[in-house]
Order: structure tokens, then C-alpha cells, then sequence
């Protein structure tokens, strides 16, 4: 189904939630006199996630050193980009980083230190993510392929059956598969009218991908092949290495939010409309965990306050965990569940037996 016929059709009760939580959430920053944005504190996070993926580049080129240490760095190299990915690229592309537009670019090309492309970040993630968040096949985080199957909605095959144990192996290939796939998603997005949609031209932005990517692959493997101490085997093994660790936590966090026990994945009626308002179908899609994980909170750049963040993007994720209690107090005003995993290891094994459920037929229950 086209994301364009898809409606959000609510009643006067539903869309008042919506209102009234802005209302309460905009609030706590007047009283408090709080920016939106970001403040000192996530300049001093940008400095440290970059100095976690560039410093140690820096040593592989430079110093002579045996294999195992070189694979320490550049597993450290891939958490590193994966806090970059979560904790400044992410903002930065939502346009909450800064309230100057130009720190929000500079930022959130980033996201090219993965060799991955920004524009195909903000339609699939912002527009089509966010916009119809775990409706299948518009929304692609939850696209089911090959071996995994993230909608109860796809079609069930049998190597799914185990997918709550072999995921996790798929999910680690999510930055490595992109170098190749936004080539594909861009064409698609090329073809469909998207792009043109959003004021970019086709042409230019493909012919800038390639340039950035060609780019990319000569720093992050040309330049260990003339100046590191390693062998071209084991400069492709790390590579691939940093994009594994890189894929599976990104994928792993996004997951834990979404596909968990207690998110829903409605699907619009044979009209295209989704019976409720819009702020409300975020609730009912989205888990928050871990909200008192302070070291969490940090790394991930907030990701555990998903309810927050789908309902509103363009704050910072530093404010979440100050704003999560009225958003919650207010959807249990209103009768609404709040879907909260209390610690990160509740939210995994939510995530490991939604899983299972979905690698296996659905059960009907019976009065």
C-alpha cells in the first residue's frame, strides 16, 4: 500500500490526547525556562562518540600492532559510530539537535562516517518511519525479508521459526548491507516521485552518493592498505567487523522499541484509514525501557524513550527522560496504556519472544 493513501482518521476524544500532552510537555519548558535542543552537554557527547571512532583509526593507521589488538580497535571503532548513529546523527537529522539548521546538516552527515546516505536515512526514518510507524509495507524498519519476519503481517516461512536465535547474526549485517542498498532504496525512491517530492533532484543526489561512498571506502579500506601494518585480509576481516558490531546494536536498540511485546502493528482498513488519531497510534506502536539506565540513556542518545521521541522528534533526546513521566501520567489520564519495559534485559527478552511469536503460525484463542 502507497504511504500517500494511508489516513489517520480520529474522534474528538482521540485527537484531544494528542493536544493535551503537547500542551503538558510544552509546559514543562516554559516553567523550567529549557531550550528544546540540545545544550552543552551534547557538544561534549559529540566529542567523545567521534573521538571513539576516529582516535582509534587513527592508532591502526599510524602504530605497528598485532592482529588481536588491531580487532579490539576497531570493535571500539564500532561502538563508537553506533553512538554516533544514536546519540548525534540521530538528533541532528530530526532538527533537534541545534536550532541552527546548518549544525543539524554538518551533524547529520555523520551518518557518511558509515558510508551510508543521509537522504535515503531521512525518507525511510522520518517520513515513512515515523509518519506510519510498524504498518507493513510502508513502514521498512519492520520490513520483513529473507530469513527474519518483523510483521505479523508477512508472509510466515519456515526458516522463521528459529529467527529468535539467528536474528541477532542478520541484525549485525544492517550498515553493511546499506553501502549497497541505498542504491536500491534510492532508485525506488527515484521512481516513486519521492525524491522530487521532497526538493531534491534525482540525478545530483545519486551522483553525490556515489562520490561520498567512493570516498568513504578509500578512507576506511585504501588508506589501511597503504599505511597500516596488515595484511589486505585482515583489513577487509575488520572491516566487515566494525560494521557487524555497528549493525547489530543499531539494529538490536531499534528492534527493542518496536517489535516487543505490547506494539501493536495495525493496518489500515480496505479504505487506507487508520481509526485513530495519529499521537495515539504512536503510543500504541512504541515501547520506552530502561528509562533510570542513566548509562543507557547516554549511549543510545534516548532510543529508550521511543513513545517520546515518535510523538515528539524535534526535541533533543537529553529532555526525555524529564518529559517521559507527564507523557506518561497523561496517556493513563486518558486511559492509554504506556508500554514501559522497566530495565534493558525486561525489553531484550520482550524483543527474543516477540520473536518467537512471530516466527511461528498465529495462535486463535478460543472461548
Amino acid at each position: 500500500m502507497k504511504n500517500e493513501a494511508i489516513k489517520f482518521i480520529a474522534n474528538d476524544k482521540q485527537k484531544q490526547f494528542a493536544a493535551t500532552v503537547r500542551k503538558n510537555v510544552n509546559e514543562y519548558f516554559k516553567e523550567n525556562r529549557v531550550s528544546t535542543k540540545g545544550n552543552a552537554s551534547m557538544v561534549l557527547k559529540t566529542a567523545v562518540m567521534l573521538s571513539f571512532y576516529i582516535v582509534p583509526f587513527i592508532i591502526l593507521l599510524t602504530i605497528p600492532m598485532p592482529a588481536w589488538i588491531g580487532l579490539l580497535l576497531v570493535i571500539l571503532m564500532g561502538i563508537g559510530v553506533a553512538g554516533i548513529g544514536m546519540g548525534i546523527m540521530h538528533d541532528a537529522v530530526h532538527g533537534s539537535y541545534s536550532r541552527k539548521q546548518w549544525i543539524n546538516n554538518l551533524l547529520g552527515g555523520t551518518m557518511y562516517l558509515l558510508g551510508n546516505n543521509v537522504f535515503n536515512w531521512k525518507m525511510q526514518h522520518n517520513i515513512l518511519h515515523h509518519t506510519h510507524t510498524n504498518i507493513n509495507g510502508v513502514d521498512e524498519d519492520i520490513e520483513s525479508r529473507g530469513p527474519l519476519r518483523l510483521s505479523e503481517h508477512a508472509r510466515l516461512r519456515k526458516i522463521h521459526r528459529y529467527q529468535y536465535i539467528h536474528a541477532f547474526l542478520f541484525y549485525g549485517l544492517m550498515t553493511f548491507s546499506k553501502l549497497t542498498k541505498d542504491f536500491i532504496q534510492l532508485a525506488k525512491y527515484n521512481k516513486s516521485g519521492i525524491t522530487r517530492k521532497y526538493g531534491v533532484n534525482p540525478t545530483f543526489e545519486f551522483a553525490k552518493m556515489v562520490v561520498n561512498k567512493l570516498i568513504y571506502v578509500f578512507v576506511i579500506i585504501g588508506l589501511p592498505m597503504l599505511l597500516a601494518d596488515f595484511k589486505w585480509w585482515q583489513i577487509l576481516i575488520g572491516f566487515f567487523i566494525m560494521h557487524w558490531t555497528t549493525g547489530c546494536i543499531l539494529s538490536t536498540i531499534f528492534q527493542m522499541a518496536h517489535v516487543v511485546e505490547g506494539a501493536e502493528q495495525p493496518m489500515p482498513n480496505e479504505n487506507g484509514v487508520i481509526e485513530n488519531d495519529w499521537a495515539i497510534h504512536q503510543l500504541k506502536t512504541t515501547s520506552d525501557f530502561a528509562r533510570n539506565n542513566l548509562f543507557l540513556n547516554w549511549y543510545i542518545g534516548g532510543l529508550n524513550f521511543q513513545i517520546e521521541h515518535h510523538l515528539f522528534p524535534n526535541i533533543c533526546h537529553i529532555h526525555y527522560r524529564k518529559i517521559s513521566p507527564i507523557v506518561e501520567q497523561t496517556a493513563h489520564e486518558f486511559g492509554l496504556v504506556y508500554n514501559l519495559k522497566p530495565t534493558f534485559f525486561n525489553a531484550f527478552a520482550s524483543h527474543i519472544r516477540r520473536l518467537k511469536e512471530l516466527g511461528r503460525p498465529l495462535k486463535i484463542k478460543t472461548v
